[in-house]
């Protein structure tokens, strides 16, 4: 079912799910009903903007790695349509409750806050002036006291309530601590315009999902894929992501300095070894499951030096971004910065892009910690300049009159250079979600679907990385309409094993390719949207300077035409 919830009349109502919804899920089912009900031209905090929340097609099942959960609306942040996912507990609760999706619309004239209370026995409304103003800690906290341990809780912080444009809607991980974030593209802004500040699951006396063919056959695939996942993505469980930059700051990928460079002399200080050091030393975890099911379990417990809990978890991306991006080679204060991120409710990718440009704006130095730190606190104070930094790097870069702002469509970008990484490049100027790895990531090893794509490519060469990223985008979306976590390998081998699991629950007889045009359609959906929101498929392609400074040390630049970049999706 899907439950429809009107914040102008406050009415709830059940739908039962249309036809042509069925095999839709996660990414798909919130792109696809974007299109269907939001005008694109619509005010993004205004009434009519939607919040569809989703778990993905194999939530809430025996396969591995499948709890994520898709929150999407149009993104006050790029303008377009956006969906942002993230782990935790509350995906696979809603998958056992039986709700496909949860419909926030309209907008309440008060200026007055909500919780939505999801349990099998039906969904209310109710009052939450109380946790005005309070971080997602707090409020966390108190609705657990409230309301009991077993609910899985989704919050927005102060910069939800603000609207600030990077403010993202937090997710309780398995420990109960609003540490997964769905964090890109201001979704948090959109769920606070309509006042609601956290929604409450508890899937108490459910039977779990239903499988409609063959429950026996589902879980032996999963059983066999979970072994193989095991086995192969050791390097996550062992260092989580924060692996990956040791190897991107000996490519020349770690955006170092506002992305002046891809080599940052104090990568060791916070390298994926420094970290596990730290973690080992100060009775921290690591191989720690972001949500139910994960098998991969790349995730952290980050404690200081007393001993004390700061953070769940400290990612590649956080720390390239509020790191290297920043000249900051300082592990706690990166892991202090994402604490305050999860608590205020902000995007740490976003705000570290923010950060850089406003270090290369000359307002305070690269390195400069404690100039850091006195813009968490204009965050803080709702000052000129937190509203400023709040609405993201390239409304800042504009204002400040910085030149070199790394952002597309309107999104900062990821913690990959595109000069050195090509085939990410590619991604970010033509992913219809803004600058965003997620959407295809081409990092060293990858491989496409198609013969021209199934083979070793020189991620620093333009050769082969346009059609590498198309492959990527349309496999990732995969991942991303089931509900799975894209570490579990955007390949053609795992589209097999993905549509045998889709046919033992649904009772489908689905191909590799079928899959594969199911993301199709959803990336077309999402294309749609944008040009009917005025916004070109390239939309410009990558900021100038990718394209004209040389990016040392071998002095590359991103050379993919902008004629290319348009054509990507051209007769998909």
């Amino acid at each position: 079912m899907i439950i429809r919830i009107d914040m102008t009349t406050k009415e709830i109502k059940k739908q039962a799910v249309p036809k042509k919804y069925a095999l839709l899920g996660g990414r798909g089912l919130t792109s696809r009903m974007i299109l269907d009900e939001v005008n694109p031209l619509c005010n993004p905090l205004g009434p009519g903007n939607k919040v569809i929340i989703a778990s993905g097609l194999l939530g809430g099942s025996a396969a591995p790695c499948s709890g994520r959960l898709s929150i999407g609306a149009k993104s006050p942040l790029t303008g377009g349509i956006k969906e942002s996912n993230g782990g935790g507990t509350a995906a696979v609760k809603l998958s056992k409750i039986g709700i496909k999706a949860l419909v926030v619309e309209g907008q309440p004239e008060e200026d007055k806050l909500y919780l939505l209370k999801v349990t099998p026995e039906g969904v209310e409304l109710l009052p939450a002036d109380e946790l005005k103003g309070k971080g997602n800690y707090e409020t966390v906290k108190i609705l657990k006291q409230k309301y009991g341990n077993n609910y899985s809780i989704l919050s927005i912080g102060p910069a939800g309530e603000r609207g600030y444009s990077m403010a993202s809607i937090a997710i309780t991980d398995m420990e109960g601590n609003p540490s997964r974030h769905c964090g890109r593209g201001g979704m948090g802004a959109v769920l606070g315009s309509k006042k609601i500040k956290a929604v409450l699951i508890d899937d108490k006396g459910t039977r779990g999902v239903t499988y409609k063919k063959d429950e026996k056959e589902f879980k032996r695939i999963a059983r066999e894929w979970s072994k193989t996942l095991i086995q192969t993505k050791a390097i996550l469980t062992n260092f989580g992501t924060a692996n990956l930059v040791t190897p991107m700051n000996a490519l020349g990928v770690l955006p170092t300095k506002n992305f002046s460079t891809g080599c940052f002399e104090n990568a060791e200080k916070i390298s994926g070894e420094h970290l596990r050091e730290l973690l080992e030393q100060r009775g921290g975890a690591y191989g720690h499951p972001c949500h139910p099911g994960c098998v991969i379990r790349c995730s952290n417990v980050f404690k200081d030096e007393n001993g004390e809990y700061v953070t769940s978890a400290l990612e590649y991306e956080t720390i390239g971004l509020l790191g290297a991006n920043c000249g900051i080679g300082n592990l706690d204060l990166v892991a202090r910065l994402d604490r305050f991120c999860d608590d205020f409710g902000i995007d740490t990718m976003e705000l570290g892009v923010t950060i850089g440009v406003v270090m290369e704006s000359g307002m305070i130095s690269f390195g400069d910690e404690k100039g850091v730190m006195q813009l968490i606190e204009e965050l803080e104070k709702d000052s000129i300049m937190g509203k400023l930094i709040g609405q993201g790097a390239a409304v800042t870069g504009r204002v400040l009159g910085v030149q070199r702002v790394p952002s597309v469509k309107g999104q900062g970008i990821s913690s990959y250079d595109p000069r050195a990484l090509k085939g990410t490049g590619v991604t970010y100027a033509t992913s219809p979600m803004g600058a965003d790895h997620t959407a295809g990531n081409c990092l060293p090893g990858r491989k496409g679907y198609r013969p021209e794509t199934m083979k070793d490519f020189d991620v620093t060469e333009a050769e082969g990385q346009w059609e590498l990223s198309k492959d990527l985008q349309l496999m990732t979306a995969v991942c991303d309409y089931c509900g799975l976590c894209f570490f579990v390998g955007p390949t053609w081998e795992n589209m097999e094993i993905i549509s045998q699991l889709i046919n033992a629950r649904y009772g489908c007889s689905l191909s590799k390719d079928d899959v594969i045009a199911l993301a199709k359609q959803l990336i077309k959906t999402e294309v749609e949207f944008n040009l009917r929101a005025g916004i070109p498929q390239s939309a410009n392609g990558l900021p100038e300077f990718f394209y004209r400074e040389k990016l040392g040390p071998k002095e590359l630049t991103f050379d993919i035409s902008e004629e290319r970049l348009q054509r990507i999706f051209d007769n998909l």
